[in-house]
């Protein structure tokens, strides 16, 4: 077992790692940035070493300052959290060539499931539906014109590479495709230095549904349930729940099991999420892999009782998993809401600043994984996120009804600090959320 670990993030996720490395006994390293000197978080780790200026690209992506550091703070791992260089295989490599492990997959499993149109390949090869599309890249005009005729419109034109929504833009006729391939190449090219596209079929009004999955060294693998995250805007989510609900218990079982062959085709072991559409005919077709822990994991913890931080480096430190597939429960329900410093009324423009007053609601099943308190300035450098209001009940209603209340009581202020809060209890009072009726695009079309 690694005796010290160091994090190779910040804020909320740093300090959710913290807390799991002590409860098992593990002396930890934070690293920080000029820009978030003096965080209350870092006082909780065994040691803080500054890596950088304020600018992400000069700190938290540095991959040589991180790997000095850890080399200095006498890490034997690093975990990666999540954004940043999470998914980054060069990193992975590179934490491995130096004697350090890095909590997280193989990186030449990083590297084939990272590029999009590489993943669709493993999963056609794992029997795991895909979304109709291009057999590869697509390298011209023509030859997208050629995909779409067979397919039909709408589609989507996608990066192969990276995330977070970019590069990505529908097209219903041939001329909006002539306009979106370039677009989305170019945003592509800019976002991720790789300006390699392919073609789906746009599938109308799907759900977004998650399948969280863990694999050891040994060859074991496991699905830890599904999460329902079809409460987004701009491919960016708002809110998840797991179980999701009004999935028949044939098509959720078929696609955590789909999952979990995925995921053992492709060589993989560590947390992974394996993110799926499904239309209104309950068809679902394999999307894409996060290689790495989502934000959305404590509903995942909350329905299984699973500490999924832990898990990640029982796994990295060469541990079987301590249960198997029948032994993994799903108890009744988990709702988180992202809440960020952002105003929805104003294209969701952020809002930097500092927090003056923070009242955190609490009770039975009320979970709040975050890093700010009262006299936190929130940074114009990084993502918005204040952090994650997480409930659990044993029925939806109940956690809805919890999570209303809850939001209610939640108050933070501070000069110019707009949140999502009051959005989000738009999203959970409407009729079509409570009947669980909505769809990726629901948000944008009502609000």
């Amino acid at each position: 077992m690694f005796q010290r670990i160091l994090i190779a993030n910040r804020g909320e996720i740093a300090l959710r790692i913290i807390r799991a490395c002590q409860e098992m006994g593990i002396g930890t390293v934070a690293v920080f940035s000029e820009g978030d000197r003096g965080a209350h978080y870092l006082d909780v780790a065994d040691q803080a070493i500054c890596i950088g200026p304020a600018s992400s690209t000069d700190s938290y992506l540095k991959v040589e300052h991180i790997i000095a550091a850890a080399e200095l703070g006498d890490a034997q791992a690093i975990h990666p959290g999540y954004g940043f260089l999470a998914e980054n295989a060069e990193f992975a490599e590179q934490c491995r060539d130096s004697g350090i492990e890095f909590i997280g997959p193989p990186h030449d499993a990083m590297r084939k499931l990272g590029d999009k149109v590489g993943a669709r390949e493993i999963a056609i090869k794992a029997n795991v539906p895909v979304v109709p599309g291009s057999d590869g890249l697509v390298e011209s005009e023509a030859e997208a014109l050629r995909v779409t005729k067979e397919i039909g419109y709408p589609v989507l034109i996608k990066a192969t590479a990276g995330g977070g929504g970019k590069g990505i833009r529908p097209a219903e006729d041939d001329a909006s495709l002539k306009i979106a391939l370039k677009a989305a190449s170019a945003e592509a090219e800019k976002s991720f230095k790789n300006a390699g596209v392919y073609i789906e079929k746009f599938v109308q009004k799907p759900r977004h549904i998650e399948v969280q999955v863990i694999a050891d060294q040994h060859g074991n693998a496991v699905h830890l349930w599904e999460r329902d995250c079809t409460m987004q805007r701009k491919h960016q989510k708002l809110i998840e729940e797991s179980p999701a609900p009004n999935l028949p218990k044939s098509i959720r079982e078929d696609i955590c099991e789909a999952a979990t062959r995925l995921i053992k085709n492709a060589g993989y072991y560590n947390a992974g999420t394996v993110e799926f559409i499904v239309d209104p005919d309950d068809n679902y077709y394999f999307i894409e892999v996060n290689a790495r822990i989502q934000v959305e994991h404590p509903v995942t913890e909350m329905v299984t009782g699973i500490d999924l931080i832990q898990q990640q480096i029982l796994v990295a430190a060469g541990e079987k998993l301590p249960l198997t597939q029948d032994e993994i429960p799903c108890n009744g329900c988990s709702i988180e809401v992202r809440i960020n410093a952002e105003d929805p009324d104003q294209n969701f423009r952020g809002c930097p600043g500092k927090i003056s007053d923070l009242r955190v609601p609490g009770g039975l099943g009320v979970r709040f994984d975050s890093h700010v308190y009262a006299g936190y300035t929130i940074s114009p450098y990084y993502d918005s996120m204040i952090g994650k209001l997480i409930v659990h009940k044993p029925t939806r209603q109940e956690a809805i009804a919890c999570m209303l209340r809850a939001l209610s009581e939640f108050q933070i202020g501070g000069q110019g600090i707009q949140t999502t809060i009051p959005l989000s209890q738009k999203i959970l009072s409407h009729p079509v959320f409570q009947k669980a009726e909505g769809d990726t695009k629901f948000v944008e079309r009502t609000w």
